[in-house]
């Protein structure tokens, strides 16, 4: 069994110029900043993090999508950069998170489904029904519902086939944002077994982005903590959920709201100011909401160290 991890990322960087307004200089945005980890072949990286914290940014580099200022992204241990388009499409595919606007409205479900085998310009017409028609049995839809429109079909329906079309050229990574937000709450689990089997049985690896941390707690095998471009802590679920070490993650896990009446909303101390990604403080990021801040935080970069076999973490404190 090969020992090279299906995904690393070293170094990647994502600035922005953002216009800040009439007569306003051109601001840098640092949307991902120096972020490195590796990916087990049947593994699934939680990322979680506050709106504007750089998730969504960080997969579209992973897909290729968008062009890394620094850094590089190795699947399967060759640089993505490498890669052309149609090859890039073979080993990662994307979930996003509206399966209605990420789906052509006046194409049939049957050829939604088939067109990156078509795109591809190797495969057989034959070839190309055969796969498409087990793919839809697969993610329990039926060959009729292929001959719909997407507007014919559910959410949770529509959800099947945007996942059928990320599997249809059988990837080795899927790249999940929000996949399941947009959805009812029992519709969300049935997408939710329905992508923990398709990973089992295909023996996939995900990157899977969510706000909702129930979720990411139920379907990750290790989490990822991002703020304002940084990853500030890595860990094994269980553990990062059972004890979090960075102050930023523990107000995160703090925030979950509980089902036992008469508590009301809870206050974790972070504030009503949102960061400015464009207006990054000096020393650590998160010190200016950090309850527990030293000195040194205001005005030095905390060190990414290791506490652990498997945790990774970005805080002078712990």
């Amino acid at each position: 069994m090969s020992t090279t991890p299906i995904l690393s990322v070293s170094h990647l960087s994502c600035q922005f110029k953002s216009q800040g307004g009439l007569f306003q200089p051109t601001r840098l945005l640092r949307a991902v900043d120096d972020i490195s980890f590796t990916l087990e072949e049947g593994r699934v990286l939680g990322i979680v993090g506050e709106s504007g914290c750089g998730k969504t940014t960080l997969a579209r580099m992973i897909l290729g999508l968008q062009k890394p200022s620094s850094g590089e992204v190795f699947v399967q241990g060759a640089p993505l950069s490498s890669l052309d388009r149609r090859a890039r499409a073979r080993l990662i595919q994307p979930v996003f998170q509206d399966p209605f606007s990420s789906l052509n409205p006046k194409q049939t479900i049957k050829d939604i489904i088939s067109l990156p085998l078509r795109a591809q310009g190797t495969f057989e017409p034959h070839e190309i029904e055969r796969r498409t028609a087990a793919l839809l049995e697969r993610v329990g839809l039926s060959l009729e519902q292929g001959l719909r429109v997407p507007s014919e079909l559910s959410g949770g329906q529509r959800q099947r086939v945007a996942i059928a079309r990320a599997l249809i050229l059988e990837p080795r990574i899927v790249i999940c944002d929000e996949p399941t937000s947009a959805l009812d709450v029992s519709v969300q689990a049935q997408i939710l077994n329905l992508l923990d089997e398709l990973r089992r049985d295909l023996k996939l690896t995900y990157v899977f982005i969510s706000h909702n941390l129930a979720v990411v707690e139920h379907v990750a095998s290790e989490v990822m903590v991002m703020y304002l471009g940084r990853m500030v802590e890595r860990n094994q679920t269980a553990d990062l959920f059972k004890t979090p070490r960075h102050p930023y993650t523990q107000a995160l896990l703090a925030s979950v709201l509980t089902p036992e009446p008469g508590l009301g909303l809870p206050d974790v101390g972070l504030g009503d100011i949102m960061p400015d990604p464009a207006h990054l403080p000096t020393g650590c990021r998160f010190h200016p909401r950090c309850l527990k801040a030293l000195p040194q935080c205001a005005t030095q970069e905390p060190p990414l160290r290791k506490p652990t076999d498997h945790a990774v973490l970005e805080c002078h404190l712990t």
